[in-house]
């Protein structure tokens, strides 16, 4: 009897799970980005709940691993996924469960496409050069979506970070919509069509996880006018798409620190091949591009999310950048994650620390593989976030 009762108990607990998973993203969420050096802390967790956020977009690349790519093993090799690592991804989210929190899992490498930053700065083109490499990619994706069904912290699988198969092709970045439709009727079918590429990881996952929702990043590294070109969403219903938002990246980025004149907002920045002005008005048109694709296409705007979003917080106008994106994403009912909480393995975008630099024990301990040892509280630049969590 006892046996039946505890079966009951798991059915009904699977189900509320999956019911609670399917809502979630029915209204508008607001979390934090994670690309930290080693394993986030229960501590880490709990006070990024504390502060309200929702959701962590958990990228694990950069934790050790005694492979040469964290999960994987070998990027260059997929054999199946690493025992150890899977066990110490396991342990983060049941961690993230406990404070309350949703995960969303951000590779950023996958088999035959290894992030750039672990590759020695060279940009890894070989998933978007031949569709041979793509097998590799549904087999860690399969395994991967088998290894973590039914986790209660899962919200979503973003299939891989930033990808950008426009880059070793004719294509410009921030092209405008009609040379980037033309760019994909002549590469539709390709090695280098996106949608398509997605379109198989979703029904290999489909094959395990009828459930889980799917986050899919626009191409040339997830910009907010990429989606211009697909024809269409996905069949599939329970799939959200995601931009990232660090536009005129010529002031949002760390060289602009360094520069002797510093590009200020808002002002006159470049954008593409020309100087634009930038300001609340050209942030909110910029936002709304993957906004208006969407309702083109049919797509509910609960679907789509702004899934990264920061500048550098030790350049002047950064709070003004902040709040102007924060109002224009908010105004369309987005969901959201800014860039990042407490990243352990670069400051510029971490926002309680303020526009001051920060200690030289972080880096010492970065140095040395050691947890950061800074101790963080709000700031007048990361109360504009936290305001809006």
């Amino acid at each position: 009897m006892l046996r039946h009762v505890v079966f009951i108990s798991l059915i009904l607990f699977s189900c509320f799970t999956r019911a609670e998973t399917a809502s979630f993203w029915d209204s508008p969420q607001h979390g934090a980005n994670s690309f930290n050096r080693l394993p986030p802390t229960q501590e880490y967790f709990d006070a990024l709940s504390a502060y309200g956020a929702t959701w962590v977009r958990l990228a694990y690349d950069k934790w050790p691993s005694e492979g040469r790519d964290f999960l994987i093993g070998d990027a260059d090799h997929y054999q199946s996924l690493s025992e150890a690592d899977l066990a110490q991804l396991k342990s983060v989210l049941d961690r993230a469960h406990k404070a309350n929190l949703k995960v969303v899992i951000a590779p950023l490498s996958l088999p035959n496409m290894r992030w750039s930053q672990n590759n020695n700065d060279v940009f890894d083109d070989r998933l978007w050069s031949d569709k041979k490499y793509w097998n590799d990619a549904n087999r860690f994706w399969k395994d991967l979506a088998i290894a973590l069904k039914g986790h209660p912290a899962i919200a979503a699988f973003n299939l891989v970070n930033e990808p950008a198969p426009e880059r070793n092709s004719d294509l410009k970045e921030h092209a405008d919509s009609d040379a980037m439709a033309q760019w994909y009727k002549k590469n539709q079918g390709s090695s280098r069509d996106l949608p398509l590429f997605y379109q198989s990881l979703v029904k290999t996952i489909r094959q395990v996880d009828q459930n889980v929702a799917v986050m899919l990043d626009a191409g040339w590294y997830a910009a907010a006018d990429a989606f211009s070109y697909w024809p269409s969403g996905l069949e599939d219903s329970n799939i959200l798409y995601a931009f990232h938002m660090y536009e005129p990246y010529d002031f949002t980025s760390s060289p602009n620190i360094n520069r002797e004149k510093r590009y200020v907002y808002p002002g006159d920045i470049p954008f593409g091949e020309t100087l634009k002005p930038w300001g609340p008005q050209q942030i909110s048109t910029y936002i709304s591009q993957p906004i208006n694709w969407a309702k083109k296409s049919g797509i509910p705007v609960k679907r789509m999310v702004m899934g990264e979003f920061g500048c550098a917080r030790t350049i002047p106008g950064c709070g003004n950048y902040l709040k102007d994106v924060l109002e224009a994403a908010d105004s369309l009912n987005l969901h959201w994650a800014f860039y990042a909480f407490r990243e352990d393995s670069w400051d510029q975008m971490d926002y309680e620390l303020g526009t001051k630099k920060v200690h030289w024990e972080y880096w010492d301990a970065m140095e040395k593989g050691e947890p950061d040892p800074i101790k963080r509280e709000s700031s007048a630049l990361f109360d504009i976030i936290r305001k809006r969590l």
